[in-house]
């Protein structure tokens, strides 16, 4: 998880960029908007959380030991963290 300060830089910086192109223009107060983009930072930060928990379990309840950091549990970490995003709807086949 990344912290607070990091998390608002962040949405600083979202906001800024998305007014420095022209792709947005507020109907709200920019602090509202500031407040919104935090909050889906760390909506999305939870699940990928939630997810890497998920994986975790599949991984360590495998039929036989698999060493975290070994090449074969790289590949099937992100094989079955990208199950788990599908799954949830986060990205798409």
């Amino acid at each position: 998880m990344l912290s607070d300060d990091k998390i608002t830089h962040i949405s600083n910086l979202v906001l800024k960029g998305l007014l420095e192109k022209n792709l947005i223009k507020l109907k709200e107060d920019d602090g509202v908007v500031r407040k919104e983009i935090r909050r889906s930072i760390v909506e999305e930060l939870k699940v990928g959380e939630e997810i890497d928990k998920v994986v975790r379990k599949k991984l360590q309840a495998s039929s036989r030991k698999i060493m975290e950091g070994s090449p074969e549990w790289e590949i099937l970490y992100k094989k079955f963290f990208r199950e788990e995003e599908i799954k949830r709807g986060r990205i798409e086949e």
